[in-house]
């Protein structure tokens, strides 16, 4: 029987009609973040959303502004052992080293090649940026979105031998879809390189290339064989991480978010810019404590300190001093990944 006609053959009163399709309304919302356990960190969201979608409400946001920020490492994908992104990097220097005999002898390239652990932890910025510069650059947009694409297509990571982009949190896939159903413009906003990033943005989280704020090398137009390229350099442009994400933000979204979402102290800045706005905003901060399913490292709340996507202590206190939401995984999330129960 259709619904219509239920509601025909019983002459429901039109409060209970109304409470009816609230009950409906309420459920629709639910499902959509099924991943999550009910509690206060899930409400948050369900509140926030209708808060700022609902006409006559004083936090009601116009669909223009509704701009909502996450990071990527860690917050939308795992970031551990090493980001995805490094772990590109270093197989790029193992394929490129017939050509370049001279890394045998020449970190930090050696300690790549050699497999040294120990010596690479302890890389620092200045030898990350040589090996970016040798990896990522010295051809053309094009060129470098295809090896991306060639490398995603195989690799796996070393602990739960799956693809890199199966490594999504199923939890944040659904937040970032409820927002869109809601005239939300979701934007990845990322310490990582916005070109390598762009190559999957839109297939694996829905977010096209027009929204994603990452990290840069500069970029050169020149003329090849009377084709126009865009060649990338082996110079660093720009930074998007820690200070850096509130710039990226207004250089290239131009409006401040009414949410955002982290993992760590890289984020910091991001959601102090956000909240700022005043009027309703959702600051959240996703917090690695679940061993089982995934990594637990912080070092908050007495989690083990990494140095890799870390989440100090300092960072809780102001999470909670400032009324931020922390999303546990072990206790938040029922499901981690797509693929798992």
């Amino acid at each position: 029987m259709r619904f219509a006609s239920i509601l025909s053959a019983r002459r429901l009163s039109p409060l209970v009609v109304a409470v009816w399709f609230a009950l409906l309304a309420s459920a629709a919302a639910d499902d959509s973040l099924a991943s999550w356990n009910d509690g206060p960190t899930k409400q948050a969201i369900l509140e926030f959303v209708k808060a700022t979608t609902t006409e006559g409400s004083p936090a009601y946001v116009a669909p223009a502004d509704r701009i909502a920020t996450f990071d990527q490492d860690g917050t939308l994908w795992v970031e551990h052992p090493l980001y995805t992104q490094a772990m590109f990097a270093l197989d790029r220097i193992h394929e490129m080293a017939p050509k370049h005999p001279e890394w045998k002898k020449k970190d930090p390239f050696k300690s790549v090649l050699v497999g040294d652990r120990a010596a690479m932890a302890k890389f620092s910025e200045g030898e990350w940026a040589q090996i970016v510069g040798a990896t990522h650059a010295g051809m053309s947009t094009e060129d470098f979105h295809a090896i991306v694409k060639q490398w995603l297509a195989t690799a796996t990571h070393p602990q739960f031998q799956r693809p890199y982009t199966e490594l999504i949190y199923q939890p944040m896939l659904e937040v970032m879809k409820y927002l869109r159903a809601n005239a939300f413009a979701t934007y990845i906003v990322t310490g990582g390189g916005q070109e390598f990033v762009r190559v999957y943005s839109e297939d694996v989280y829905g977010v096209p290339v027009t929204q994603v704020v990452g990290s840069s090398i500069v970029t050169k137009y020149e003329d090849r064989d009377g084709k126009p390229v865009l060649m990338r350099e082996p110079e660093i442009f720009f930074i998007n991480d820690k200070a850096g994400k509130p710039v990226g933000i207004n250089l290239f979204i131009g409006k401040r978010p009414v949410a955002a979402f982290g993992n760590s102290d890289g984020d910091r800045q991001m959601l102090e810019w956000t909240q700022a706005g005043g009027a309703a905003r959702l600051m959240m901060l996703v917090l690695h404590d679940d061993a089982k399913r995934e990594f637990a490292y912080g070092p908050a709340d007495g989690l083990p300190d990494t140095k890799l996507g870390t989440f100090p202590q300092a960072l809780m206190d102001e999470a909670k001093q400032r009324g931020w939401t922390v999303i546990s995984m072990k206790n938040d999330w029922k499901q981690i990944f797509p693929f798992s129960q």
